[in-house]
């Protein structure tokens, strides 16, 4: 598919993502606040700078974007035809990068929590999260990542 845009154009487009207070992230922290749970945002001095981090339970929580770190399975998680080889390396280096913070915060004994921006729908959210303060609480729980593809498996009609 051929760009409408020029290339200038675009870059300010792409500039204009944000990647801190995204619509997804502001839902799950509105549900975590109106659930009583107190916690830090965007904590820079932990490897990968966490989108919460709730130090009482020694948990951090990232919501990632389905498109930007690939969730497999996921109608969101596409690849763009054009310069494919580019996005494909842009993408491996997210997914490394992603392992690499992992790694690190559960060395450190952090529990980890990876929430996919598909299943944080503004309709569904609040029902869709009735799971997470139960799992916030259980200690035997070190890693999470929800929601299962499944959720966002057909892919979209072009």
């Amino acid at each position: 598919m051929i760009d409408i845009v020029d290339k200038l154009v675009r870059s300010r487009m792409m500039a204009a993502n944000k990647a801190k207070n995204t619509k997804p992230e502001l839902l799950l922290r509105r549900f975590l606040h109106g659930k009583g749970f107190r916690y830090r945002i965007h904590v820079r001095s932990l490897p990968g700078s966490p989108d919460l981090v709730l130090a009482k339970y020694n948990l951090v929580i990232f919501v990632h974007g389905c498109f930007w770190h690939q969730h497999v399975g996921c109608r969101f998680a596409t690849t763009p035809d054009e310069r494919r080889e580019q996005w494909q390396a842009k993408f491996a280096g997210t997914l490394a990068r992603d392992a690499q913070h992992i790694t690190a915060l559960r060395q450190g004994g952090w529990r980890v929590f990876l929430i996919w921006e598909c299943g944080l729908t503004k309709g569904q959210a609040g029902q869709s999260l009735e799971w997470l303060p139960e799992a916030v609480r259980d200690a035997s729980l070190d890693f999470i990542s929800w929601p299962e593809p499944a959720v966002g498996l057909s892919k979209r009609s072009t």
